[in-house]
């Protein structure tokens, strides 16, 4: 029985559908989202988020790449976590299946119908309807993020991140952008105009981000961070 079945249990499907429609007890639908992703994802293990367009061809090289990214960071120890989806999502779930590694899948519920991919372990497969819980549980559960070329949401994922461990809510950890290439152009734009031209930000929040080119850089920039830092929750 699901938490919503839970929390829904003696009222008529008439009183549900009037509950859910009403703003102040959609708090219960929400506080099912939390509990179901908080009992599910609490024995996951260290983790690391892949993060990339839902668009990606299998035939392209961002496809391949965060299929041997996944791939690798199993080899070392770490689970991966996508959003469920096609694109670079399918590929990140791909590799860590080949790896034998756990391959955790947080999937939202969309008007055009985002289906789960295949590689996604079958005991680790969320749906939410909820944006905001869903992005907690990739922060929450995750000990890295690696961040491949993408549209609005996967740059939605990437500041909110930064902005989490700039103010502190979150503790550090690392954040990977793949492809220089894809992601130079945006940095050189938060040096010029955010932090030379206007000052919005500190040299140091440049810091809190790191631009690899190959799978390899990547994983070892994950893994270096924690020879030094202990792995835990990150709040």
């Amino acid at each position: 029985m699901s938490e919503e079945d839970k929390i829904r249990e003696g009222f008529t499907e008439k009183e549900w559908n009037e509950i859910k429609s009403n703003d102040s007890w959609a708090v219960f639908k929400i506080m099912s989202e939390f509990v179901n992703g908080f009992e599910n994802l609490s024995r996951i293990g260290p983790c690391v988020s892949i993060f990339g367009s839902a668009r990606t061809k299998p035939d392209h090289k961002y496809y391949q790449i965060a299929d041997e990214l996944a791939y690798q960071i199993c080899g070392k120890g770490y689970g991966v976590i996508t959003g469920g989806g096609p694109g670079i999502m399918e590929a990140a779930n791909r590799g860590a299946s080949r790896a034998g590694g756990k391959s955790v899948g947080l999937n939202i519920v969309l008007p055009f119908e985002q289906n789960h991919n295949p590689y996604i372990d079958k005991d680790k497969s969320l749906e939410f309807d909820y944006f905001f819980v869903r992005k907690l549980m990739f922060v929450k559960y995750a000990q890295g993020f690696v961040v491949l070329p993408g549209g609005f949401g996967t740059l939605d994922e990437f500041f909110e991140a930064l902005t989490l461990i700039q103010t502190h809510k979150i503790g550090k950890f690392p954040i990977v952008l793949m492809s220089r290439s894809f992601w130079g152009g945006l940095i050189d734009w938060m040096k010029k105009v955010l932090l030379e031209t206007n000052n919005n930000i500190n040299e140091e929040d440049l810091d809190l981000f790191y631009l690899a080119d190959t799978v390899e850089e990547a994983v070892e920039h994950i893994d270096s961070f924690y020879s030094k830092y202990l792995l835990k929750p990150n709040f």
